[in-house]
């Protein structure tokens, strides 16, 4: 019989926007797991259940979809003018990796009620009553965003009447503003185009808008892959060809992107870029079975995430629908109808999401200041979660 005993690990499980994650304190890692590498990336593969090759996660926190295969890592910031420093992982199902390369903007709604639980945030600074202007270091992508959570007698107020779909019950709204994200250095088209053709061996030359902004996004025509754009997940997720087709365009569209050297180095950067593709706002029924009327959006986006399709839309992929719907020239900006716009909203698998941009062109580069949402968190269990003590 195993000597082997269980560690636990203090921790929390939240449900931010269309997404949950399993939320640390840094300083509630084991020591080995404090810093990036082998052992806590071991750690957060054993706490949410992966590798799996059932796909399922039984053994673990995970859900068996990208969004719900997350772990979060917050300790007080080590930046001037930041409450928090906020780490995203993304956990892979099927394979013993998690992903560092990008944000979940979905789980940022959750940061700031985490901070401020959690003590991370002087309580000193804190309204009894209104906003708490949570500052909020984005590790992963270098980024600031500021996540506006309400109060109510001291503490923060989860439950409300806002409604998101593709959440089921009703919450207290928390806006979200990502400021100046656009990934890297500020460069929101890599290859210098706002609408350019990508080749795709195997699927042929199609029209793309390649953008850095919330997340690297590739987004491309539905109509040119064969689909109207109102696909649910079912449509997509169970055709292996398609998938595997999505995952080719994603992988040129990253090598034109600058974003790996080569092909095969795609597999190893599975969270970034996203594809999505985009049509003309219509009628459709919802995953739900609510009737979607097309006078209620501007357009329609579907997104895959981890390789497959998303069951609503990914926030830092709502960042990057907003700002290039506000950039004229851009594929997401066509299908919205053309012209200049400050707010766009969009149908997607579970309804419907309306997402601000402020974007301008200095020195004839466009640049975007700020792209705003608002979401909703709830913290759905606290405890401590236990792992094998020997697997990290």
């Amino acid at each position: 019989m195993s000597q082997i005993k269980q560690q636990r690990i203090a921790a929390t499980y939240m449900r931010g926007g269309t997404s949950k994650g399993v939320f640390f304190k840094l300083d509630d890692l084991p020591k080995a797991a404090q810093q990036a590498g082998e052992a806590r990336d071991n750690l957060l593969l054993r706490v949410i259940g992966s590798p799996d090759p059932y796909a399922k996660q039984i053994d673990g926190m995970g859900g068996a979809t990208s969004s719900t295969s997350k772990t979060v890592i917050l300790a007080k910031s080590q930046q001037p003018n930041h409450h928090v420093d906020y780490l995203f992982g993304q956990v892979a199902i099927d394979k013993a990796f998690v992903d560092w390369s990008g944000n979940c903007g979905n789980l940022t709604a959750a940061v700031g009620a985490f901070a401020i639980n959690a003590g991370l945030v002087d309580a000193a600074t804190l309204p009894q009553n209104g906003l708490a202007n949570i500052r909020i270091w984005q590790a992963n992508i270098q980024k600031t965003i500021v996540a506006h959570v309400p109060m109510l007698n001291g503490e923060v107020q989860e439950c409300g009447d806002f409604e998101l779909d593709g959440v089921t019950f009703p919450a207290a709204e928390v806006q979200i503003d990502f400021i100046d994200p656009a990934d890297g250095e500020g460069a929101l088209f890599p290859t210098g185009n706002l609408c350019e053709q990508l080749e795709v061996p195997g699927v042929g030359s199609l029209q793309a808008t390649m953008i850095n902004a919330g997340i690297p996004t590739i987004f491309v025509d539905a109509k040119q892959l064969g689909y109207s754009g109102v696909e649910l997940q079912e449509d997509i997720n169970n055709d292996e060809k398609a998938l595997a087709m999505f995952e080719s365009i994603r992988a040129h569209g990253a090598l034109k992107m600058g974003l790996i050297d080569s092909l095969e180095q795609a597999a190893q950067r599975q969270h970034t870029p996203k594809v999505a593709f985009v049509a003309k706002s219509q009628n459709y029924q919802s995953s739900s079975g609510k009737q979607i009327k097309a006078e209620d959006n501007d357009l329609c986006v579907r997104a895959l995430s981890m390789g497959k399709l998303h069951h609503a839309m990914m926030g830092t992929a709502a960042v990057a629908i907003g700002t290039a719907a506000a950039i004229p020239g851009t594929l997401v900006n066509q299908a919205a109808g053309g012209g200049e716009r400050e707010v766009v909203r969009f149908g997607h698998p579970s309804g419907s999401l309306k997402v601000g941009a402020q974007a301008q062109q200095v020195n004839q580069q466009w640049q975007v200041t700020k792209v705003s949402m608002s979401r909703s968190a709830r913290i759905l269990m606290e405890g401590w979660v236990r792992v094998p003590s020997n697997s990290f």
